[in-house]
């Protein structure tokens, strides 16, 4: 199943984040290069290493079915942290430490680790039974705002939602025909 930028909108617009406006601010993002539109220095470096830790992180955690990820988790993860400070800050800071772990366990970033040594580290980390909590430890935090974030991503997609066996995910129409038919039809 091929995920696409506009599969990571309709998953934006299903959440209440403006999918026009985060097409918009990844374009604008990689047109401008590493300073803003106005020559200014901007958080790109710290943006980019954010998205390249997504996209290897989605790569280890997204069924093995879901391909072509790269655009469909820098879409979403760009359109959830554009306007909301706060929550790029959080998960910028959840992947450092995701980071840091890496460097202690492998000597380089999750982003380049392989996917069966992220795995491994996920594990290590035990984020499969970690309670995802924003203001808990290091691993609850790595779990709420990257683990949890991308699988959320992926599952308020309508591709996602199918994957799960969810037709009609919230947020999405599909008209009265959906609502009458049962579960998996």
């Amino acid at each position: 199943m091929e995920l696409t930028r506009r599969d990571a909108i309709a998953a934006l617009a299903a959440i209440g984040v403006g999918g026009g406006v985060a097409y918009g601010a990844s374009e604008l993002a990689g047109r401008d290069g590493p300073g803003g539109s106005d020559g200014t220095p901007s958080e790109t470096g710290d943006s980019d290493a954010l998205l390249e830790t997504a996209v290897a992180l989605a790569e280890v955690v997204y069924p093995t079915e879901v391909t072509e990820v790269e655009s469909f988790v820098r879409t979403f993860v760009s359109g959830r942290v554009e306007s909301d400070d706060a929550r790029r800050a959080a998960m910028m800071d959840a992947a450092n430490a995701l980071d840091d772990r890496a460097h202690s366990e492998y000597g380089t970033p999750f982003r380049e680790l392989k996917p069966e040594e992220g795995n491994a580290l996920l594990e290590t980390l035990g984020m499969s039974r970690v309670d995802p909590d924003p203001e808990g430890d290091e691993r609850q935090r790595i779990r709420y705002y990257l683990v949890n974030e991308l699988l959320y991503g992926l599952l308020r997609s309508p591709k996602g939602g199918q994957l799960a066996g969810i037709e009609n995910p919230p947020g999405h129409p599909g008209g009265l025909e959906a609502y009458q038919q049962e579960p998996g039809r």
